[in-house]
């Protein structure tokens, strides 16, 4: 059976509640409607990326891609500038904590934005949530980041996310909640100054992705996410 884990809104954590959804074939039609353009939701049980867990280790990374050379995005609202570096060069230099007083333009970030082609044999490995939206194909975006790193709110089309390494905490407000924050500012510089004064009516969703788990996120919502472990994940976006 699948586990779907509906988002309630709680100020400090996320207060869930589990059901029991029928097999994972029908599973995409039966719960189209309610959450593909509604809410997000967090399924559990869908997947089995173990073998691609293995591929993601570190030494195995390095010792396939290291010498590539990959893009990198500000970790700003817009990602305006972007800095190509050899992966080899970010894993040993770059991926470090967030320094909650650095800003998000300064900040660089490995989350998309690469030659697919490179990376096709590890994708290929790759099991995505087994969904769909009609009319709409899905495209990767594979990522790694050290903790304390993330990107501040924004918003795009709907997709899922997969955590393979570590943790990832997520923020989230519908289209019509239009969240308090500073685009240039880190989602834990944000954590740490905004957040603890927002009145409880300001609240956002919030949930803890971990491995195993796929969050999927509708169209058009607030979301700010931030690693809470050095993290290895992947999206699904739904364009």
């Amino acid at each position: 059976k699948v586990l779907v884990s509906e988002l309630i809104q709680s100020f400090y954590s996320l207060t869930i509640r589990v059901t029991t959804g029928p097999e994972p074939a029908r599973l995409d039609l039966l719960h189209l409607e309610r959450f593909a353009f509604s809410r997000p939701v967090i399924i559990r049980g869908v997947t089995d990326n173990t073998r691609f867990q293995v591929l993601c280790s570190r030494s195995g990374l390095l010792q396939r891609y290291g010498s590539l050379t990959i893009r990198l995005s500000t970790a700003n609202t817009h990602s305006y500038r972007k800095v190509d570096v050899a992966f080899q060069d970010y894993v040993d230099r770059l991926l470090r904590p967030q320094d909650a007083a650095v800003l998000g333009s300064e900040t660089l970030y490995f989350f998309g934005d690469n030659n697919l082609t490179e990376w096709q044999n590890l994708l290929d490995r790759y099991q995505a949530p087994p969904y769909f939206l009609p009319g709409r194909s899905a495209a990767y975006s594979f990522g790694i980041a050290g903790p304390g790193t993330g990107v501040p709110f924004h918003w795009h089309g709907p997709g899922f996310s997969e955590v393979i390494y570590g943790r990832k905490r997520w923020f989230l407000y519908p289209p019509d909640r239009d969240p308090r924050f500073h685009p240039n500012r880190t989602t834990l510089s944000w954590l740490t100054d905004t957040y603890p004064g927002l009145p409880e009516a300001e609240a956002p969703l919030e949930c803890t992705v971990r491995p195993g788990e796929v969050l999927y996120f509708p169209d058009h919502w607030w979301h700010a996410t931030l690693n809470l472990d050095t993290s290895v994940f992947i999206s699904t976006f739904l364009g």
